[in-house]
Order: structure tokens, then C-alpha cells, then sequence
């Protein structure tokens, strides 16, 4: 059988050939002990996540007592069951971690996020000049480095259709710096497998330089001085870019070999595609970018409140509103609360396929999953208007993740009491346990820090 390390030492990346820009440094550049690199893949879900819809159901009466007060607990996954939604992982318990507590009030809550989330920062809607920092993951992608650097999908819309082709992104890679993404799966596998699927467009003719050609027309002719700066700092080089499709094509005959199935339906941006079926194509372009080694590092918004839809289980033939269910509106005689446990459910299928794909996937003298993390989390804190006092966190952690909490149930300290974490401490945890000895990444807890409590730096129990 072919391992991940004899693939890679085929092609141009097991060479470490691509010199492009920062956010694209050659892949290999960086390695762990054993030679290959951590992978993170960000699902980001909208609407927020009830901490008690993701609590054990078989936790004793005291334990339960303490779930409820929202006291510091922990238990053994393998003695309980898992919530209904999260029934797919149950064969992966020795690598999940519920992790409840964790706060986010220093990001954007409500309905939505844009890239607070991810940056530990207020970012004042979705203005460039609220883009305080890098967000976490350009900052893995930075420690592991790829031909792509960081890859960011997402399935978003306008109520009624899906975006299409390669728009802003909630991602930033550095301050007042927006990112692009896939926003349809046919977009994600042209620009992605292009070295394959379309060999000779390596000029200016695709996708991605057609959207930066259009971000440059639009600064140039509209905007001056530091504004102008600031909007066209996150577009490095569009020469880079060919540079890097140039690699990219050297390397078709082995990419080919995972060249991502995706049906016809999807062609056009898919508008007649169901929520279900471009869930689907956008896992298997995720797990095909992450075997390739064309990435290290996903964002995947799965979906947002303005996501049509369509196609659920029991619910085929309505037009669903995310927004409206968190409203408490029901479609087609089926209550708010279980379609939005049909939606969870469906997307933690999806998280199991990725887990599923990478465990029987060769990598050294394991799978690619032992260097993998994916955590599943709400953009916007605990319900539909959430305030951030809790974002609870679905972790999936590879044995070689150098992180200590997997098969675990942990509920951390409540917010603004003693010993409380915030997403800043686990951002945190993820660069120093990787490389990046940052003293705190993101923004404080303003009530944190008027009660003179401790909240910098990494949650260290976690750290292996």
C-alpha cells in the first residue's frame, strides 16, 4: 500500500519546491517530530449551540446537579452516551472532547460573527477596519505551511440561493485583511484540483485571479491612501499565484489520484442542488485538499442563518429559514427544536466522514487523523441572539495532537469565576502546544479583567 509519505515524496511538495507568499510558504517548511504536519479543519455553524442540547444524557444525579449550576465537571466518554445529534462519533469517543465553558464575549455575538470568532476581537460587523488580527487559523497555516496556506468554504446565501464562485471570506490573515473563499463546490474543485481538471488555465483566465483582478479595479478606482493600503494588503501577488499553479501542474499525475467525485448537479454553482447534497461535495473536496497536501488548514462555514434550506430529511419539499427556526418557526408541522437538531445531526455526519476518511488514510505508521484536529463550534455563542458567555466546542483530536483531553466531557468554570477560560485560552492552547509561544492570542474578557482575574495564556491541563 502507497502511505501519505510516499506520495508526498513523489511530487513537488515532498521537495518543498513552492516559494510563494507568506500566507503560501512552501509545504514542509516546518514539520513535526515525525515528519508531517498537523492538520486543523474550523467548522463553524450558525444559530448558536445550547450548551444543555450538547450536556450527556446519562450523566448520575450529581453530576447532572453540576452540569445545571454550570460547575466545573468531568467525566469518561466511553461511560455515557452521547447526545442524539452527535450518535455518529460514537465509535470515535477515544478521540472527542465536549468541551462546554468556554466564553466568547470579546467577539461578536448575536447573529453573526464574521471573523470575530475566529480572532478573538470585536470586529464591528463586517468592516475591514474591525479586522484586529490574523485570525487562529491563518496562524496554524502559518506553523505547517502548504501550497494553499489555508483553504476557507463556506455555504452561505441569501435565504433563497447560495453564493457562488469565490467571494469575501470570514477568515483574515492579518489586520484589516479580508480572505476569500469556495463558496460552491464546483468553484472549491476547479480552483483546488485544477492542475488536473483544467491543466492549461494556469494564466489569468481563472477564478481566483478574475475575483483579485476585480478587488484591485475597484480599490484603484475608489479609494486612496491607507484605506486603499489596508484593502489590498491581503492580496499578496497575483504572480505568486501563477507561480504557484505552475507547481500546482507538475503535480497532476498524483493528484489525480484523489480527485474529489462531486455529480453534475453542482456544475453552474449548483442551483439545484439541496443543502444535503452540497454538504456532501464540499466534505469530499475538504478530505481530498487535506490527503493531497494541497492545504493544512480548512474553515468551513457549514452554514449561516441566511443559508437556504432545502432537502432535509422530513422536510424535502420546504424552503427552511435557519433565521426563522431560531425564531421558534416551524415548516411543515415539524417543530423549530427538531429541525434544528436535523440540521446538527446532518452536519455531525458530515464531521464523521472527514474523521472516518483520514483514520484509513496511511500516514507513517498510523493514519493521517493521528496529526489531525477538527472542532465543530457555534460563530455566534449559545443560542440563536447569543451574549458569549458559552461556546461550547465538538474537538475530534488525533493521538499526536499534542493536546491532553480527548474522551473526555469537560465543563470548564462559568464565566467571570474563578478559573474561567475564554476562546482566547484555547486559541491560545492550539499555538503554543504547536509551535507559537505567544503569551495570549485575542482580546481579554472585560469582566474578567474587572473582577482582576486570571485569563491569559493557554489552558494548560490541556497541553500533553
Amino acid at each position: 500500500m502507497k502511505t501519505r509519505r510516499d506520495f508526498l515524496q513523489s511530487t513537488v511538495l515532498g521537495a518543498g519546491a513552492l516559494s510563494l507568499t507568506p500566507c503560501m510558504k512552501s509545504f514542509g517548511a516546518e514539520a513535526a517530530a515525525d515528519g508531517f504536519p498537523k492538520r486543523f479543519v474550523f467548522i463553524r455553524k450558525s444559530n448558536g449551540e445550547r450548551p444543555n442540547e450538547v450536556a450527556l444524557p446519562t450523566l448520575s444525579a450529581k453530576d447532572k446537579s453540576l452540569e445545571e449550576k454550570k460547575l466545573p465537571l468531568e467525566v469518561d466518554l466511553h461511560k455515557h452516551e452521547l447526545p442524539l445529534y452527535l450518535r455518529a462519533l460514537d465509535k470515535h469517543k477515544s478521540n472527542l472532547c465536549i468541551l462546554q465553558g468556554l466564553s466568547c464575549t470579546m467577539s461578536e455575538n448575536g447573529h453573526y460573527s464574521y471573523s470575530s470568532v475566529m480572532g478573538a476581537y470585536k470586529s464591528n460587523r463586517n468592516s475591514l477596519s474591525g479586522i484586529k488580527r490574523a485570525t487562529i487559523d491563518f496562524e496554524l497555516a502559518k506553523l505547517f505551511p502548504s501550497p494553499f496556506g489555508h483553504v476557507e468554504l463556506s455555504l452561505t446565501g441569501d435565504y433563497s440561493t447560495f453564493r457562488t464562485g469565490i467571494v469575501s471570506g470570514y477568515s483574515a490573515s492579518g489586520p484589516q485583511q479580508r480572505n476569500y473563499c469556495y463558496a460552491d463546490p464546483q468553484t472549491a474543485f476547479n480552483e483546488l484540483f485544477r492542475a488536473v481538471t483544467n491543466p492549461g488555465a494556469v494564466d489569468s483566465d481563472n477564478a481566483m485571479l478574475q475575483f483579485l483582478e476585480r478587488e484591485e479595479s475597484f480599490k484603484a478606482g475608489i479609494l486612496q491612501g491607507y484605506e486603499k493600503l489596508k484593502l489590498s494588503n491581503h492580496i499578496h501577488s497575483i504572480e505568486a499565484i501563477q507561480a504557484r499553479n505552475l507547481k500546482l501542474s507538475k503535480m497532476a499525475d498524483t493528484i489525480s489520484k484523489q480527485i474529489p467525485k462531486i455529480g453534475k448537479i453542482h456544475s453552474d454553482g449548483g442551483p439545484n442542488a439541496s443543502y444535503p447534497e452540497k454538504q456532501e461535495a464540499m466534505t469530499e473536496i475538504l478530505i481530498a485538499a487535506l490527503i493531497t497536501g494541497l492545504t493544512n488548514v480548512v474553515t468551513y462555514t457549514i452554514d449561516e442563518l441566511s443559508t437556504p434550506v432545502r432537502g432535509l430529511p422530513g422536510n424535502e419539499s420546504d424552503r427552511i429559514s435557519i433565521h426563522a427556526i431560531g425564531h421558534n418557526e416551524s415548516y411543515s408541522g415539524v417543530p423549530a427544536d427538531n429541525i434544528r437538531e436535523k440540521i446538527r445531526t446532518g452536519q455531525i455526519q458530515q464531521v464523521a466522514k472527514i474523521v472516518e476518511r483520514l483514520k484509513a488514510t496511511p500516514e507513517g505508521k498510523g493514519t493521517m487523523f493521528d496529526n489531525t484536529m477538527i472542532m465543530y463550534f457555534p460563530e455566534g455563542g449559545e443560542t440563536h441572539h447569543g451574549w458569549g458567555f458559552e461556546a461550547p466546542f465538538v474537538i475530534l483530536a488525533g493521538d499526536k495532537c499534542n493536546l491532553n483531553l480527548a474522551g473526555r466531557y469537560i465543563r470548564l468554570p462559568y464565566h467571570g469565576t474563578e478559573g474561567h477560560k475564554t476562546i482566547g485560552n484555547w486559541y491560545t492552547t492550539l499555538l503554543n502546544a504547536h509551535g507559537n509561544p505567544i503569551k495570549h492570542y485575542g482580546d481579554l474578557d472585560l469582566e474578567m479583567s474587572r473582577k482582576k482575574l486570571d485569563q491569559v495564556g493557554s489552558i494548560k491541563r490541556f497541553v500533553a
